[in-house]
């Protein structure tokens, strides 16, 4: 693997689980696709750092348990703001 690629997989991680940050944040931030920042924490990192790996899926995971409540507040302030 390139070392450019491993750096930006490190340092992905380390955001992740330090701001307790969604893919979709995080692909931002990095200037990458959601898709690029999914393949290196859940393919590339576990070859890397088997130890961040694991922290980095107890992130996601709970991301994905209250994306249902995320959304839903995005959604309940986006009517708020047009009915004002």
């Amino acid at each position: 693997m390139k070392d450019y690629i491993e750096n930006r997989v490190t340092e992905i991680a380390g955001f992740i689980v330090k701001e307790r940050a969604t893919v979709r944040k995080t692909a931002s931030i990095f200037g990458v696709s959601k898709s690029t920042v999914h393949k290196d924490v859940t393919e590339r990192l576990p070859k890397i750092n088997p130890l961040m790996a694991n922290k980095v899926k107890n992130v996601m995971d709970t991301n994905k348990a209250e994306r249902h409540i995320r959304g839903g507040r995005a959604t309940k302030l986006k009517y708020e703001s047009m009915g004002k």
